[in-house]
């Protein structure tokens, strides 16, 4: 009797970057194991994804499902709405993917799968890397008290237990998604994939990155504020609006079991950021209110400095 073949589903989510999201189509369509489904979740505007998918997996003979949305639920969203689609069409893996990144090979999500089954893995994260420098990790990754910035400082271990980047060509089992869920959507932007980690952490599901599988992606380094010549780092976003979302974010995450050892870590980091670093004291207080809105459970808008009345000559 022939072995049941796993069911895996591809769930891609994108939002204003039809050029981007039909680069990624393309190497997942160009798999050696491809998926048996692919669903896309559109969460923008602009015109062009329907065609592009059309397009792109014209003559592949790849099943797809393109499920647009007019609200932008942002990537915690946006996945959780794709994941629930792929379970329902039955999936036995998810794979998921953003429309910024792509598969670095075409045998990635081979070597995802082999790996699993090999190491028992119940959630598996390829290696994700520069994609301007391939033996540069685009997010680092920890190893005991050290961090991994470079594929050759991994060796040959095929597995990294315990570490994952789980929105970048991470693999979940259907059994892992049951025990976990799917992303908060009220975390919108930034600490979705650290929330995500939380849950699998404190579930005791098997997890970890397989080195030989790769995935290209941004170097996601812009956003991260060096401290004591770069042996500490703090996240300061570019982006106001996504800075007011990562601080308040943050200070959910800080609050929630699994995380709450975070808190003061962070609270002396910020600190010694803007404080020490920047002498920006309006920085820092907004910081101290926005993640104390996190902490509240409260993701109403973003509280705003109250007014001050300018002082007036004695």
């Amino acid at each position: 009797m022939r072995a049941h073949r796993p069911r895996v589903v591809c769930v891609v989510v994108t939002c204003d970057r039809v050029a981007l999201l039909t680069r990624c189509l393309e190497a997942v369509a160009s798999q050696r194991h491809r998926p048996d489904h692919l669903v896309v979740v559109d969460n923008g505007t602009e015109p062009g994804v329907a065609e592009a998918l059309a397009t792109t997996l014209a003559g592949t003979g790849l099943p797809h499902t393109l499920l647009p949305s007019e609200t932008n639920l942002g990537g915690a969203g946006g996945y959780a709405y794709g994941i629930l689609a792929a379970r329902a069409l039955g999936a036995d893996w998810v794979w998921l993917a953003d429309d910024d990144g792509r598969p670095g090979s075409p045998w990635t999500l081979g070597r995802l799968l082999t790996c699993a089954a090999d190491h028992a893995l119940d959630v598996v994260s390829p290696l994700v890397v520069d994609e301007e420098d391939p033996g540069r990790l685009a997010f680092p990754l920890r190893r005991g008290l050290t961090w991994v910035r470079r594929r050759e400082q991994l060796g040959t271990d095929v597995l990294v237990p315990d570490v994952a980047n789980l929105f970048n060509g991470a693999l979940f089992s259907a059994h892992a998604l049951d025990v976990v869920g799917v992303p908060d959507p009220r975390l919108f932007v930034r600490g979705d994939e650290v929330e995500i980690h939380r849950r699998l952490r404190r579930s005791r599901l098997r997890f970890g990155t397989c080195s030989p599988a790769t995935y290209l992606h941004p170097a996601g380094h812009d956003d991260w504020a060096p401290l004591a010549g770069g042996r500490l780092t703090v996240l300061v976003p570019r982006d106001l609006t996504r800075r007011e979302r990562t601080f308040r974010n943050l200070g959910y995450l800080t609050a929630q079991p699994g995380l709450r050892w975070r808190r003061w870590p962070d609270e002396a980091r910020y600190a010694w950021y803007f404080l020490l670093q920047r002498h920006d004291a309006q920085g820092w207080r907004q910081w101290r209110r926005l993640s104390r809105q996190g902490r509240r459970e409260d993701f109403g808008p973003p509280p705003r400095a109250p007014h001050r009345r300018p002082a007036t000559a004695a």
